[in-house]
């Protein structure tokens, strides 16, 4: 029995490329089949063992046809970055249809490699006129290439219509001022999620969000590091403001072991709608969470803890626990009792994961998934 064309053409459409170009040597009826429009809809193209030149001399005149692009990256090695920008190129000529890109590392930095090969020619396609580059969705969340304003700004401005951009990629610098983050919600009025480091935020950047004709703002990413100490906070007012004016906003935020201990509850205001918080302090963390459970038990929905043992946390979490009913995922790396991880069970009836560990266990430790 023939397998009907489009048939094929739907599972072969969940194959990164080097699979799809394994596929069609198999057979005449296969390799028709991967030319089907459809299959190039979603691409993933992975470069990381330097043996997928083949398949991109290949299919590189299909790569016009990509919509959503995700390039997966061991960039330790020059041959897969030579890929990878080739890759780039091919989706981005003056044929594109290339809507959403997403880069995501693997490896390690080679010593003195920063990735500007890979970020010119970001550069270099922005500033081509003859390109189709006009995105609606950039992730760089994974890509660990120190940005910079006049990179953010070309991609800004060549995508009017972007509506997610993440550039929190938590690098131990963060080039991006604040300056350019209201150029892009400027240039960008679709913009509905946008993901950055905290440093590189204002009351004034965001007061953007609060203008009459902005559309629903719907998720903001925050990275905080070190450089938090040298900016003023948020204040609980402007948090607040913002929430009446988009009342569908989630806050996602991550707190990095180079931020200040004293620093957490000044960027923690209770008026922030949080969605996800990632508190990785390596810090006494009781006061944070009793904080969390009093103020965020309406919309919390994840909640990540690095942190130390004690009586007093294993309370903070129970009480926590009954607060925080909505949570569906609950990581916390540090040994905590019995009574913690029922709490969260019997409390929680939406957790579908959680990292609860009553004796001490080899790293990395294995999460639970509720089925």
């Amino acid at each position: 029995m023939e397998i009907p064309v489009e048939i094929l053409a739907q599972v072969f459409s969940y194959l990164p490329l080097c699979d799809r170009y394994s596929a069609s040597s198999v057979c005449k009826a296969w390799a028709e089949a991967i030319s089907f429009p459809t299959i190039w809809y979603y691409t993933e193209v992975s470069c990381e063992s330097g043996t997928e030149e083949h398949a991109l001399q290949t299919f590189c005149q299909f790569l016009t046809k990509v919509k959503h692009l995700k390039i997966v990256l061991n960039q330790s090695e020059a041959i897969n970055r030579g890929i990878a920008i080739k890759v780039i190129k091919h989706a981005t000529d003056a044929n594109s249809r290339l809507r959403n890109l997403c880069v995501s590392c693997t490896g390690d930095n080679p010593l003195f490699y920063s990735g500007q090969d890979i970020l010119q020619t970001f550069r270099n396609i922005c500033q081509n006129e003859s390109s189709g580059l006009s995105l609606r969705e950039i992730d760089f969340r994974h890509m660990p290439f120190t940005l910079d304003d006049s990179l953010i700004m070309l991609i800004a401005t060549r995508s009017p219509h972007l509506q997610k951009l993440y550039i929190n990629n938590q690098t131990l610098v963060c080039n991006v001022t604040a300056e350019t983050v209201k150029h892009v919600l400027t240039v960008c009025p679709e913009l509905s999620t946008l993901g950055v480091f905290y440093a590189s935020l204002s009351e004034n950047v965001l007061s953007e969000l609060l203008k009459p004709e902005r559309p629903p703002f719907q998720l903001l990413e925050l990275f905080c590091e070190r450089l938090v100490r040298y900016i003023p906070a948020i204040s609980r007012q402007f948090w607040v403001t913002l929430c009446k004016r988009h009342p569908s906003l989630s806050v996602n935020m991550i707190l990095d072991h180079t931020l200040p201990a004293k620093k957490i509850t000044w960027i923690l205001q209770p008026g922030i709608p949080m969605k996800s918080l990632d508190l990785i302090t390596y810090t006494y963390l009781v006061k944070e969470v009793n904080f969390v459970a009093k103020n965020y038990h309406a919309s919390l929905e994840r909640l990540v803890l690095q942190t130390t043992s004690s009586e007093k946390l294993n309370s903070a979490l129970i009480e926590l626990a009954s607060c925080c009913v909505s949570l569906k995922e609950i990581h916390c790396y540090c040994v905590v009792s019995q009574e913690v991880v029922q709490a969260f069970i019997s409390c929680c009836p939406g957790l579908r994961r959680y990292t609860l560990k009553t004796v001490k266990e080899l790293h990395p430790w294995r999460c639970t998934v509720i089925k």
